[in-house]
């Protein structure tokens, strides 16, 4: 049902720790009045996000509409159900930020290498905030919405049954780092629209990407890709 929203997310905390100290699950507390939203949140989580995300496309069919997000995120905009709904009536894929074009071996939605160079304003889109707290710093990357190729993993949505019709899913190789420019390029592959829509988040972290676990994904993205 289009008017229903399934959030999915995963989290290493425990349910209390979850819903008392962290950014999505005080989120969800403060969103909790509406009986539209359905939580599936996987506690003391040490699974892949595709593993967590590919179970939950299959499950609940009759909520269509869903929302990936990571735990640290806060979720500003009250009207998250109508904003997904009408981002989901035009486009089958929208994101909070994301990349009008894709490049060769590029490592990231808004970076063209790996020495983190940033691609040309002209490509990106997207408003999303960044700090500890609700209502963070803003940083806009570009006008919103906006077709793209990638998009940012920190907030995906789609349809289920879109993403089952089409055999779209999340590919478990990718546990974390790139699993979202993986999921992108498969969707794109399938003929699926992807766009930037205007949903109101703060994400508490700006990524720490140069690490080794991040480096093997490198890896194994291009080992896929091959470019």
């Amino acid at each position: 049902m289009s008017d229903r929203l399934d959030i999915v997310s995963a989290t290493r905390l425990s349910a209390i720790q979850f819903h008392n100290h962290s950014a999505l699950g005080l989120s969800l507390r403060r969103l909790a009045e509406d009986e539209r939203i359905k939580q599936s949140v996987t506690f003391e989580n040490g699974l892949g996000l595709a593993e967590i995300y590919n179970r939950e496309i299959r499950a609940t069919p009759e909520i269509d509409n869903v929302v990936f997000v990571h735990d640290d995120v806060w979720i500003e905009d009250s009207f998250i159900v109508d904003r997904v709904a009408e981002g989901l009536s035009q486009f089958d894929i929208i994101g909070v930020a994301g990349n009008r074009r894709r490049s060769p071996r590029q490592p990231g939605w808004m970076v063209l290498d790996d020495q983190w160079t940033r691609d040309e304003l002209q490509f990106l889109s997207g408003h999303v905030a960044h700090g500890v707290y609700p209502f963070g710093d803003l940083t806009i990357f570009g006008p919103v919405p906006a077709p793209c190729e990638l998009l940012d993993g920190v907030l995906l949505a789609a349809k289920k049954s879109t993403l089952i019709r089409s055999d779209v899913f999340f590919d478990p190789r990718f546990s974390f780092h790139f699993y979202d420019m993986d999921f992108c390029r498969t969707a794109r592959q399938r003929g699926l629209r992807l766009a930037t829509w205007s949903i109101g988040v703060t994400h508490q972290s700006k990524g720490n990407p140069d690490t080794q676990e991040w480096r093997e994904g490198y890896r194994k993205y291009l080992d896929k890709w091959t470019e």
